[in-house]
């Protein structure tokens, strides 16, 4: 396995976090959404609401696609809309609470795939993995979000 071959791991690893945590997911009756939403989640759970402008922006979508994504998560009660205070013209899409069930479950799966790592190759080397990570998102100079690549 060469160098360039992490970032091959790290894209892979990470799906396999992903499938894994949507085929649990699925089992315990959010069988209706799939990681594309996680990342309106995401974004959605570190402000008190957001325009679909905004949501397309950070997704790297057209507005249109956006807002036909927040109406499937609407329909499904992940999401809700109000009338947004400023802009008489837009609404703000916020969390519903199911879309704040969704996630605490999603991060309660992320602790039990951590701990199951730790048991794999030792809690020392996954705290060195996770502040190496850190490093090097941090070393990029600009914020990172977690967006989709399409």
């Amino acid at each position: 396995m060469t160098s360039a071959d992490i970032p091959a791991l790290l894209a892979m690893a990470f799906r396999t976090v992903t499938d894994q945590v949507h085929t649990r997911l699925a089992a315990e009756g959010y069988d209706d959404i799939r990681p594309a939403h996680g990342f309106v989640f995401q974004y959605l759970s570190h402000r008190p609401g957001a325009t679909a402008v905004e949501l397309g922006r950070h997704l790297g979508v057209t507005k249109q696609a956006a807002v036909q994504l927040v109406d499937e998560l609407e329909q499904r009660g992940y999401v809700e809309r109000t009338p947004h205070p400023t802009d008489r013209r837009s609404r703000l899409v916020a969390l519903a609470p199911r879309g704040w069930a969704c996630i605490g479950r999603v991060t309660e799966l992320w602790a039990e795939t951590e701990r199951h790592w730790a048991d794999l190759i030792g809690a020392n080397r996954l705290a060195r993995l996770r502040a190496d990570l850190g490093t090097i998102v941090a070393d990029s100079g600009q914020p990172v979000g977690l967006r989709p690549v399409w």
